[in-house]
């Protein structure tokens, strides 16, 4: 919000979950005064049930910054979720995201028919894919260690900053960020959502533990305390991910001032 303000520029969302307009408390969405004083793209745009994916949100978002270039000479993008970045940054193959009643049907073929079925179903239809799981099993590595994509070309030049925080500090502040949430009320937004369960936008921290606390697998102050681990993980995660990309200057969010001299200064 602070480098949106000082450059004058709206902000573009690239949280694969705040672009629900159902999920506004489990995803820490913008709250609608910041919305106000900052504009905001890709927040609560979609439907739980909308299809998406990373190759639309890199499309979509390489058109809306070919429209903000021509009156900015920023724009800038946040958010947490790694491929939504790298999709614009880098860009993704088009691989189609999954649809949730294709993945249901699959789940009930693999309870009634078992796994070998499945597998020669898919080396039926696709012989070579199947071949995938020979080239695991011999070198013990990952078939997308094997891939050679090739990073896209850009018409505009990447600033990446990277925001952390000593350990302790972070992890003090997402407890008392995910108490928060359950005051401002998480396990309502949770009990609404409860009959869309399946649905794959709902496959998200904070809200698979409070299904499983309204299954009855466990009480409540135990569903709380493992939205915070579960959070603090996908936070280390997150981390393990950037730490990767040596284009990122890391700051301490504290550091704003310092922030905008190094943008200005690239």
């Amino acid at each position: 919000m602070d480098l949106a303000t000082h450059f004058g520029i709206p902000i573009i969302n690239a949280d694969s979950r705040q672009i629900y307009r159902e999920l506004k408390i489990g995803t820490a969405r913008p709250t609608e005064e910041q919305m106000q004083q900052t504009k905001h793209y890709f927040v609560g745009t979609l439907g739980l049930e909308d299809y998406y994916s990373a190759s639309l949100f890199e499309q979509q978002v390489l058109e809306l910054l070919s429209l903000l270039f021509q009156t900015h000479d920023y724009a800038l993008l946040a958010g947490g979720s790694m491929m939504y970045i790298d999709a614009v940054c880098d860009g993704i193959d088009d691989i189609p995201t999954i649809d949730d009643e294709t993945r249901v049907q699959l789940k009930r073929r693999l309870e009634e028919e078992g796994l070998e079925r499945l597998c020669e179903d898919l080396k039926r239809r696709d012989p070579e894919y199947y071949e995938i799981l020979e080239i695991c099993t011999m070198t013990g590595q990952t078939y997308t260690s094997f891939r050679r994509r090739e990073k896209r070309e850009r018409p505009f030049r990447i600033i990446k900053i990277g925001l952390n925080r000593p350990r302790e500090e972070l992890y003090t502040r997402i407890n008392q960020r995910v108490d928060k949430m359950m005051t401002e009320g998480l396990l309502e937004e949770a009990k609404a959502m409860y009959p869309k369960r399946s649905l794959n936008a709902l496959n998200t921290v904070g809200y698979k533990e409070l299904f499983d606390y309204l299954d009855g697998r466990w009480p409540l102050e135990e569903a709380v305390e493992r939205i915070k681990g579960n959070t603090r993980r996908y936070a280390r995660k997150q981390l393990t991910w950037y730490k990767k990309d040596d284009q990122i200057r890391w700051f301490h969010p504290d550091e704003k001032a310092t922030i905008i001299d190094y943008i200005t200064s690239q």
